[in-house]
């Protein structure tokens, strides 16, 4: 009678020689086909307490079953790729967890290994690195295995040994036990040449060793092997301090900046591999040929080292969870991870199933005909050559995603630049002006003085060779993508000084060569706005946004980005500083982003405004919960507590690199409210304006709390209500018209915004009122003088506009609540004007100027220098239009 056994044995020689000398596993495998091989089964196939004499052959019978079973199951259509690569690990797991605790069981002549330094036991650490590391293993893998332990010492025992000789030997046992070949076979080889120093290096070594080896011998390919690092650990502390292993490792392997060399690094080994590929005619090798699964791994990888120092969430180790985290951040669109994805699948069951042929260790395609036709029916193909056109369209898909991440750049692929010369021979001390002045260079003199600075300067000349070879091969196509901007002279100089800066940054360098599309990009933005090259030049890792328009130019959605901050915060718990880079290097990259959307002319000033706004209540929002979450003796899971904007913040004007006008208000009854708040307010603080690595987040200005700089540092809702009705001066209740909730408890906000409403809607004076505001304008006039081009404070001009609303706010809301509503400048000035307040043409004149004006303020910053005259003319009919709306409401 056939059985489904049967049927799967026709695809495996292997099976049909298991089964064939063991009868009794061929049925104990046909009674539980239906089910998976858990690792619960597998512990429970292991005696307890097993010497070495008995786990030895326990162990290969465990590989066994498990093997007819995953095979069976997976032939028969049973299983899918993620349970045969799981049951797999899961094998190797138990086994190596099963042999080191046989291996390491306290010895009476030798004893345990102390510590010197703790005084305490060691644990050998065994470390599971490719496929195992990563819970990938094939059928017939090899395990890569380091041995580490924490601290030298010597045993405790009569004849005491240290504690590297006893950890030696017992790793030469766990080999023993899993690798060697006895009449019931081996469980899995067992390679050990990933250690440091390779074959030539000890078996085993300390964390002190292992720390040594890689801050002076390791080199970039042991970063690559280093991603899928991970130790082997068991219940009761079994594997020993796995994380004080990879705390030593990770700084090695994921750097805190972008790592762009990594590009150069991966590609060289991806060469190393592919002559050996030819050398030994592999062409038909699945995994190392051309659109193999190596390339698969390289693409995820190389993304990893290049991004995992800033993006934890990158430090997976399965190659397909890595590429779902890379789509996650937009670094690939869906189509193609789903491309890659299914082209692993395909390529890892292929080579399960070449494997299953002899359980060998082979990723070749068969060349005999009888061997093809069971491949090609084991994969669900009718013939050879309609699995081969399968394949092969799965290999070119591979090939060409990883020739786009991969593809040499056009620096160091192509022939020379045709401007090298012209930067050689200015470095050299010859003429190059006719050239620069060819290109549209307006001063082809101060040109080639600045490139001479350059090649002349100290910095240049104590570079390395490569960071050298890299600016030599940058600087030319700069200059020629410099000079087709509109002011060319002007943006190479900005860009020069942008060089000099990142010159000894190898990554940032790397980041260009690598992609030279982004030059352009570079150039671009210097070209539109010296406050963009500074911003660059502050936080130069945001080079790494010109790398992709879609992202640069895609608008913010608030709500996501929020999400994705809150969840690489969480990534970092614990770790202030790194919480603290990650708010800042969000902040700058958005405030990057809107920057180049601005300058692309897709924000009105106002849309940016709001947006630039909107991250600002995020991060405040943020910065908030990690400062109550540091907070020691909290009395409530979540603050009564609210951040309260004034200024440009609470009238929603933002503009790049504003202060933050802020006040701090509380609604609690606990005895503590006040001290507890003023310490969260502190840390808050120091969550905002700490200068990191990464820089700082906003300037805060606390003077417009009640009693200003003398006053406290929080108030509670009650005394903030008193202070305004009992207290406050006339200004400010001027600046009450500009503060709106930005950050915290909702309740508290609302609180507030009652308040506000109250005070602002108190019946006043009005002629007392008016001479309040003139007086407060004057006393600001002294400090700030009306000049003509100074659109803020000039007659007319911004300020003009501000104390006309606000007067007309205090003086009014009570009988037109229209008014207290917190909606700008100009949509109040419109809601004067409908009340019949003050005379729409003014109105509209004055919507006009302060409009105008602020694009000229909003410019002004951008480029760095006043408005001409020419623009200030443009303005002047709207800005006499305020000036008589000042006489005719504060006549």
């Amino acid at each position: 009678m056939t059985t489904p056994l049967d049927q799967a044995s026709k695809h495996s020689r292997y099976l049909q020689r298991l089964f064939s000398a063991q009868p009794v596993l061929f049925e104990q495998t046909l009674s539980v086909l239906q089910q998976p091989f858990s690792r619960a089964d597998m512990e429970a196939m292991l005696p307890a307490d097993a010497d070495e004499a008995m786990l030895k052959p326990a162990l290969r019978k465990l590989r066994q079953a498990v093997m007819a079973r995953i095979f069976s199951r997976d032939l028969l259509g049973l299983a899918d790729l993620d349970e045969v690569i799981v049951t797999v690990s899961d094998l190797a797991e138990v086994a190596i967890l099963a042999a080191l605790a046989c291996v390491t069981r306290p010895d009476e002549r030798t004893g345990e290994p102390i510590g010197n330094e703790t005084g305490e036991v060691q644990k050998l650490i065994v470390v599971g690195m490719g496929k195992l590391g990563g819970r990938e293993l094939n059928v017939s893998s090899d395990i890569d295995l380091i041995f580490v332990y924490p601290e030298d010492g010597e045993t405790n025992g009569p004849r005491p040994i240290s504690n590297h000789e006893w950890f030696a030997r017992a790793g030469k046992k766990l080999i023993a036990l899993i690798h060697d070949v006895t009449e019931d076979g081996f469980v899995f080889r067992v390679d050990m040449r990933l250690r440091p120093y390779g074959d030539s290096g000890p078996l085993v070594c300390s964390f002190a060793a292992m720390e040594n080896y890689l801050l002076t011998q390791g080199r970039e390919w042991e970063r690559y092997a280093w991603i899928k690092g991970r130790a082997i650990t068991g219940p009761d502390g079994l594997g020993g301090d796995a994380a004080g292993l990879m705390q030593l490792v990770t700084p090695f392997v994921y750097r805190k900046y972008l790592d762009y060399g990594a590009y150069a690094s991966m590609r060289d080994l991806h060469a190393q591999i592919q002559r050996e590929v030819t050398r030994r005619d592999f062409a038909d090798n699945i995994k190392l040929g051309p659109g193999g699964i190596r390339e698969i791994e390289f693409i995820a990888q190389v993304f990893q080292l290049i991004r995992g120092g800033r993006r934890p969430a990158l430090r997976v180790r399965p190659t397909r969870e890595v590429l779902r985290e890379l789509e996650a951040m937009g670094q690939f669109d869906a189509a193609v991870v789903a491309e890659l994805t299914a082209a692993y699948v395909f390529l890892r069951d292929l080579e399960h199933r070449l494997q299953y042929l002899d359980d060998g260790q082979t990723q070749m395609l068969p060349t005999n005909e009888g061997d093809q036709a069971l491949i090609a029916e084991s994969m669900g193909y009718a013939g050879w050559p309609a699995f081969l056109t399968a394949l092969d369209a799965h290999r070119a898909t591979v090939s060409r995603h990883f020739e786009q991440v991969f593809a040499l750049p056009q620096a160091e692929g192509d022939a020379v630049h045709p401007l090298a010369g012209l930067w050689l021979g200015i470095a050299d001390g010859q003429s190059g002006q006719p050239r620069l002045a060819a290109l549209g260079y307006q001063q082809p003199a101060e040109m080639e003085r600045l490139l001479a600075s350059v090649a002349q300067s100290g910095r240049y000349q104590t570079l390395a060779d490569k960071s050298r070879r890299r600016l030599d091969a940058l600087i030319p196509p700069m200059v020629e993508v410099c000079a087709r901007q509109p002011n060319p002279d002007e943006t190479l100089s900005r860009v020069l000084r942008f060089m000099d800066a990142i010159a000894r940054r190898e990554s940032y360098l790397a980041l260009l060569a690598e992609h030279p599309q982004t030059l352009s990009r570079l150039a671009a933005l210097h070209s539109a706005s010296p406050w963009v090259a500074d911003y660059l030049h502050r936080h130069p890792i945001l080079l790494d946004e010109l790398l992709d328009a879609r992202l640069l130019y895609a608008p913010p959605d608030w709500p996501r980005l929020g999400t994705q901050l809150r969840d690489e915060l969480v990534l970092h718990a614990g770790d202030t500083e790194a919480e603290m880079d990650v708010l800042r290097h969000f902040q700058h990259q958005q405030v990057f982003r809107l920057c180049a959307q601005d300058l692309a002319g897709e924000w009105s000033l106002t849309t940016l405004s709001d947006h630039l706004s909107d991250l600002a209540d995020l991060i405040l929002t943020l910065a908030l919960e990690r400062a109550w979450a540091e907070l020691p003796k909290r009395h409530r899971d979540t603050p009564a507590f609210a951040i309260i904007g004034y200024g440009k913040l609470g009238g929603k004007e933002l503009g790049y690199g504003s202060d933050l006008d802020l006040i701090f208000l509380y609604d609690d009854d606990h005895p503590d409210a006040n001290e507890v708040y003023a310490r969260l307010a502190r840390k808050l603080m120091n969550w905002l304006s700490t200068t990191t690595p990464a820089g700082t987040l906003y300037e805060v200005d606390l003077r417009l709390r009640p009693n200003g700089a003398s006053g406290l540092l929080v108030s509670s809702i009650g005394a903030f209500r008193q202070y305004q009705s009992e207290n406050a001066w006339v200004w400010e209740h001027q600046a009450l018209t500009r503060a709106r909730y930005a950050a915290g408890d909702k309740t508290v906000g609302q609180a507030f915004e009652s308040v506000r409403r109250d005070i602002l809607a108190q019946r006043r004076d009005k002629p007392k009122l008016a001479d309040e505001v003139v007086a407060m304008r004057e006393r600001m006039l002294q400090t700030h003088p009306a000049n003509p081009d100074d659109v803020k404070h000039c007659r007319g001009g911004l300020v003009d506009v501000e104390f006309i609303v606000q007067y007309l706010i205090l003086a009014y809301s009570a009988q037109h609540a229209a008014l207290l509503d917190n909606s700008g400048n100009i949509a109040l000035l419109r809601a004067a004007a409908e009340a019949g307040l003050i005379p729409t043409a003014l109105a509209d004149g004055a919507q006009a100027a302060y409009r105008l004006l602020r694009e000229l303020q909003h410019k002004q910053r951008l480029n760095g220098s006043a408005p001409t005259q020419e623009a200030l003319g443009e303005v002047a009919p709207y800005c006499a239009a305020v000036r008589n709306l000042w006489q005719i409401v504060f006549s």
